[in-house]
């Protein structure tokens, strides 16, 4: 049996604008529950500047029962630092997906 874990989704929303007419963003945090969690690709970064960095990503498999549009949220994921939702995640048809999750969704973050 798969179960998922809580991970915290930092839901962004224009507050209004600065003096340059820039949105200004906050970030609201809200829990969603049962989003199986999985290690992703690892790469190194390319280019001299960073020799020792690595590119790293987790692939979380959100639940149904979440319709949130997932585009320009954070993910915080076992009480770690927000990090990104790459793209605007999709969910795959219904009936491709028998079991409670339809969502792939990536987070992208690089270390060293």
């Amino acid at each position: 049996v798969m179960i998922g874990e809580r991970v915290i989704v930092y839901v962004p929303t224009e507050t209004g604008r600065d003096d340059g007419n820039n949105p200004i963003i906050e970030f609201a945090p809200l829990a969603v529950e049962n989003v199986l969690v999985a290690p992703g690709a690892n790469s190194d970064v390319d280019g001299s500047t960073r020799p020792d960095g690595v590119r790293a990503q987790w692939v979380l498999h959100f639940p149904k029962t979440c319709t949130l549009s997932l585009r320009g949220c954070l993910v915080s994921v076992r009480g770690g630092e927000p990090l990104p939702v790459v793209g605007d995640p999709q969910a795959f048809a219904s009936h491709l997906t028998p079991t409670p999750w339809d969502r792939p969704v990536a987070l992208e973050f690089v270390e060293g």
